[in-house]
């Protein structure tokens, strides 16, 4: 996959359009139907998506994203598109829909396909929607597709609620929605090594700045190591309020059946579910013996 940061002529596209954070489920619908048009007209896939999300341009919000870039691209990726051409959503918010249409998806992709969400909305203030595109495609010799809204246990897929499921701590619930495991990736650091003390010790990573922030709290993960190798372990996540009540939020994680030094190296860690809200202990005997506890949920 080729991945272009500003517009060029590459004609004749099938394009899926969207931000698509997390490429959740419902997001792989929206791409998949723009890969298969193309395979069935001989002709390449893009998805169109933007640098910033635009929510948080036009609200100046901080960005906080269920997927980091590399793993956004990495998940599109896999999906078999053949682009991602990724804007800044800046330089195009005040073009009205017909002007967003003829001078950036007609002029420089000459779509033979145009897939979106169904709730899509795009032009000075989401004045464009699923009925717009619809209405035009003859007129300029595109096929649209809006892809329904996609489910699981009657829900309806979505960042937001994806979003809402991790804040509340049911991470099995968001998980299912993503299609995969919510993670994320850090480089380990040099903690307080307290956790070694009681006989835990922690690969500690920073929690990425623009990563979507769970809930403060121990959770059941697994953790992929540099060599490939996969451990089960019991993160905790938050200020660690028992040893130093920390103002930046760190992730320390106890890996099963490891023992070695991985500072400095990257490691992915999958959220499978929450086992405990994080608590202050009176001592750091008290806090070992709540680890064991925790331990027997894994």
């Amino acid at each position: 996959m080729e991945v272009i940061s500003e517009l060029t002529k590459i004609p004749n596209l099938s394009l899926a359009l969207g931000f698509f954070d997390g490429v959740h489920l419902g997001h792989q619908a929206v791409i998949g139907c723009a890969v298969d048009v193309a395979h069935a007209a001989r002709c390449r896939s893009a998805v169109l998506t933007f640098k910033k999300h635009p929510e948080c341009y036009l609200n100046n919000l901080p960005e906080r994203y269920l997927t980091s870039v590399e793993d956004k691209y990495a998940l599109i990726e896999c999906l078999g598109v053949d682009y991602l051409i990724e804007l800044n959503f800046e330089d195009i918010c005040k073009l009205t829909p017909m002007q967003y249409l003829d001078e950036v998806l007609l002029k420089y992709f000459s779509p033979k396909a145009i897939s979106t969400g169904f709730n899509h909305h795009f032009g000075v203030g989401r004045s464009g929607g699923v009925n717009f595109l619809a209405n035009c495609q003859s007129r300029y010799d595109y096929i649209y597709t809006a892809t329904p809204p996609q489910t699981i246990f009657g829900d309806v897929i979505s960042s937001s609620a994806i979003r809402q499921y991790l804040k509340s701590g049911a991470i099995p619930l968001a998980n299912s929605m993503l299609g995969r495991s919510f993670s994320l990736t850090g480089k380990v650091v040099e903690g307080r090594k307290i956790g070694r003390t009681i006989g835990y010790p922690t690969a500690n990573i920073i929690y990425p700045d623009k990563i979507f922030e769970l809930q403060y709290g121990v959770y059941d993960v697994q953790v992929t190591l540099k060599n490939g190798t996969i451990h089960k372990g019991l993160a905790n996540f938050g200020v660690s309020p028992t040893v130093s009540n920390i103002s930046v939020p760190t992730l320390e994680t106890y890996i099963l059946d490891f023992d070695g030094d991985l500072y400095d190296q990257d490691i992915t860690i999958d959220f499978l579910k929450m086992v405990r809200k994080e608590l202050k202990f009176e001592s750091l005997d008290e806090l070992k013996t709540q680890i064991e506890i925790d331990m027997q949920s894994l």
